[in-house]
């Protein structure tokens, strides 16, 4: 008995299905949404028939179809097997995949859905994780067209334990690209000619696709002339005719050139733009060191901020020319290994102050704006938009200019006289005092020196006296108030009194007269002593100025 019971059991054991563990079942019926499997020994389960269908296809099960199911229980409260067609799918999935993780081989699946952060992709029964940045090598906006499409995918990591399959679909992607593009690249070579299609535009450039591998058409590289905005000769989708530039063998960069097959306008910008030549071009850019000139497509020259104005020092070139502006220049400079031409606006216009030096000589009357006002004089504003400066010592006839450039304010319009014209050190030298007239020359019209004037009495001091003569001051010292010593004595003369004097001296310079009382004395004395005798004929001093007075009488 033992025996047979141990043999029963044995038996039991070697037919009876264990839970857990996948096994075969024949399809009795389909009813209610679900197939009535047979799995042995009289146990019998139910199965949605979605688990036999894929992703976005129908079931694909019919009655008396063999299949395999996970059987969960062997009985639940309804005397039926618990089974599951998925879970054994899902354990068959397994094995196979992990045998493909092993050997780093492609596996099949289907993108079925969408959750955070990327998609649910179907390997066959078991479910695994695609990052959004895994779909493709670019970033894909609508995954609609991959949903349900059965495609090769690579296993990046997976973790039987916890149920974690990831996958990536670029990886594979970006292998076939690397095979296409070193066949691609394989068939090209420096300096050839080839027509591409543009993918994608940047600032910098655009992509060109040369069948499978891209090359890049930088923005410098598309026309001889500048482009500011590679959209202005470029549209998406256009063929275009290229000519590869440069190849990386190791990076697989390509560089594409389109003005290459272009005639280079440099060959002929020597003999097409010599020195001192004016030209009209267009204002293409404008920096804070001066203004590009486009004189033709491809060739531009540089006026710098120095060469734009006769008369606008320090100030940003924008505010003299503006982008897109008709200009004419002369051409300065070339320098055609560097592909540079020095431009100049200035020297297309007249010097203003060889101009004004023409129209304006010396003595020339002009009024003007009072510009600036500094320590040494003030500046103002002539025609031509120059600056002509009057100096401290041009300011007045009288006194010192320092006491007296307090009264100018800015706005103040002044006249005065063109006194030098500097065309080389581009100044300009006025004056405001000799606007009106020279009173010194005026006064001293008709002296000379050894006249005898009439001057007043307008101060008394212990070293002499001041007079004035026409509006001039000036001093008589002591020693010159008489011959006679004793009658040197300031007191003897009064504010007001009227005193011939002798003119000594003319300094012009200093705007001074010499005068002297004593002088004219001596003058006098001299005068009479020739005409009416000489001391040696016996004839006193006062018997021969007696007979000059009494001559004057008569």
């Amino acid at each position: 008995m033992e025996e047979f019971e141990a043999l029963l059991n044995e038996s039991l054991e070697i037919d009876t299905p264990q839970e857990g563990s996948v096994v075969k079942g024949k399809v009795l019926a389909i009813e209610a949404g679900q197939a009535i499997i047979d799995v042995g020994y009289k146990m019998e389960g139910r199965v949605d028939l979605k688990e036999f269908a894929q992703p976005g296809e129908a079931p694909e099960i019919e009655v008396g179809d063999e299949v395999e199911v996970f059987l969960r229980n062997v009985e639940n409260a309804r005397g039926e097997a618990v089974i599951s067609h998925e879970m054994a799918r899902r354990e068959a999935a397994w094995d196979r995949l992990e045998e493909a993780y092993g050997k780093e081989e492609r596996v099949e699946g289907a993108i079925f859905g969408r959750v955070k952060g990327g998609f649910t992709v179907d390997l066959g029964g078991a479910v695994a994780f695609l990052p959004g940045s895994q779909v493709d090598v670019r970033p894909v906006r609508d995954a609609g067209p991959l949903m349900g499409l059965k495609q090769p995918f690579q296993i990046l990591k997976m973790d039987r334990r916890r149920g974690n399959i990831v996958v990536s679909r670029r990886a594979i992607l970006e292998e076939s690209r690397a095979e296409q593009r070193a066949e691609v690249i394989g068939n090209l070579a420096e300096g050839q000619t080839v027509d591409g299609v543009v993918k994608n535009i940047t600032e910098y450039g655009a992509f060109v696709d040369l069948g499978g591998v891209d090359g890049l058409l930088h923005v410098t590289d598309m026309a001889w002339r500048r482009v500011n905005d590679p959209r202005e000769i470029l549209s998406i989708g256009e063929t275009v005719k290229v000519q590869v530039i440069k190849i990386n063998k190791e990076t697989h960069r390509i560089s594409l050139g389109m003005k290459q097959l272009q005639d280079d306008p440099w060959d002929t910008v020597i003999a097409k733009y010599p020195l001192d030549s004016t030209h009209t071009g267009r204002v293409t850019n404008i920096t804070d060191y001066g203004a590009f000139v486009e004189l033709e497509a491809g060739v531009e020259g540089l006026v710098h901020v120095s060469e734009m104005s006769w008369t606008k020092k320090n100030v940003h070139p924008g505010k003299i020319v503006s982008t897109s502006q008709e200009v004419e220049v002369m051409v300065l400079e070339i320098d055609t290994a560097k592909r540079r031409v020095s431009l100049g606006l200035k020297q297309t216009m007249r010097n203003p102050w060889e101009v004004f030096a023409e129209t304006h000589p010396e003595g020339t009357p002009v009024e003007g704006e009072v510009k600036n006002i500094t320590e040494f004089g003030l500046f103002i504003g002539l025609e031509g938009d120059i600056d002509g400066m009057v100096h401290l010592s041009d300011l007045t006839w009288e006194g010192r200019g320092e006491d007296v450039i307090g009264d100018y304010r800015k706005g103040d319009i002044v006249k005065a006289v063109v006194s030098e014209v500097d065309t080389e050190k581009e100044r300009i030298s006025l004056s405001i005092k000799a606007a009106g007239g020279d009173p010194y020359a005026e006064a001293i019209g008709g002296v000379k020196r050894g006249s005898i004037i009439t001057v007043e009495v307008t101060k008394i001091e212990d070293g002499g006296i001041e007079v004035e003569y026409e509006g001039m001051k000036s001093f008589i010292r002591r020693s010159d108030l008489a011959r006679d010593r004793a009658d040197q004595r300031p007191e003897r003369f009064g504010v007001g009194d009227k005193v011939d004097v002798r003119v000594t001296n003319v300094d012009s310079k200093n705007r001074r007269l010499g005068l002297s009382i004593k002088a004219r004395e001596i003058a006098e004395e001299k005068d009479a002593v020739e005409q009416f005798g000489s001391s040696d004929s016996g004839a006193s001093l006062g018997d021969i100025l007696g007979a000059a007075l009494k001559g004057d009488r008569d």
